[in-house]
């Protein structure tokens, strides 16, 4: 299975949670080479009839100043995917119920493991 019909499996899981009010941050790890852009984060909005996230673009010289933006998670995906296998090599869920690490390898294959939770609470951006 190519590494996107994992990550669409590995998408399906970030809704879920998001569905279930347990999605906690997800974040793009694993830079490929070392690039000024060293973390992205999505942090969830929670809202009475909607649900946006907190996007944070993380860079490592500290002399640059991280940027933020509001999104849909549909907006948010298309980062993510534009992102992938280009700067970084995995993206990890992290949700009041488990942990979900979506990789790919160095064959452009991908994979998903599940680890016990990080976050026992929820913390909106």
């Amino acid at each position: 299975m190519t590494y996107q019909d994992v990550f669409v499996e590995f998408w399906k899981q970030v809704k879920g949670s998001i569905e279930n009010q347990t999605f906690a941050k997800l974040t793009m790890a694993k830079t490929i080479g070392k690039p000024e852009l060293k973390n992205i984060f999505l942090r969830p909005i929670y809202d009475k009839d909607d649900f946006k996230v907190m996007l944070k673009y993380s860079f490592r010289p500290r002399e640059v100043e991280d940027i933020e933006e509001e999104l849909t998670l549909e907006e948010s995906l298309t980062i993510v995917k534009s992102h992938l296998k280009t700067h970084f090599l995995s993206v990890i869920l992290f949700s009041t119920v488990k942990d979900v690490t979506f990789k790919v390898n160095n064959k452009g294959m991908g994979s998903i493991s599940e680890s016990h939770p990080t976050f026992k609470n929820v913390i909106q951006a």
